[in-house]
């Protein structure tokens, strides 16, 4: 069960967007290897917004998370890839529906 999960806004800079796409695919590998991190989505919101949602079963996975490598490289990259800094917002789930 997911009780917790990030919400990232990133607006890509003007010809940046197949950069971000690219990096946002990279990043699912990564996650794959995080056993706290319940469901990863890389998403696109319009021609140059894009997201990143997730979820964990607590805070401490949460937490795991924005120390591990796709949260690195994300801060890594920000200043090449992004017109503003990303966008990271902190959310309950309320409710959920996953496989299994």
């Amino acid at each position: 069960m997911v009780k917790v999960a990030l919400f990232v806004r990133l607006e890509a800079k003007p010809g940046k967007e197949k950069e971000v796409e690219q990096f946002l695919l990279g990043g699912l590998p990564l996650v794959q290897a995080e056993p706290a991190t319940t469901a990863w989505f890389g998403i696109r919101l319009g021609p140059s917004t894009f997201g990143i949602f997730d979820a964990f079963p607590d805070e401490a996975g949460r937490q795991a998370h924005l120390a591990g490598k796709v949260a690195a490289a994300l801060m890594a990259q920000a200043g090449d890839l992004f017109s503003t800094p990303p966008s990271i917002e902190m959310v309950d789930v309320l409710a959920a529906k996953l496989p299994g």
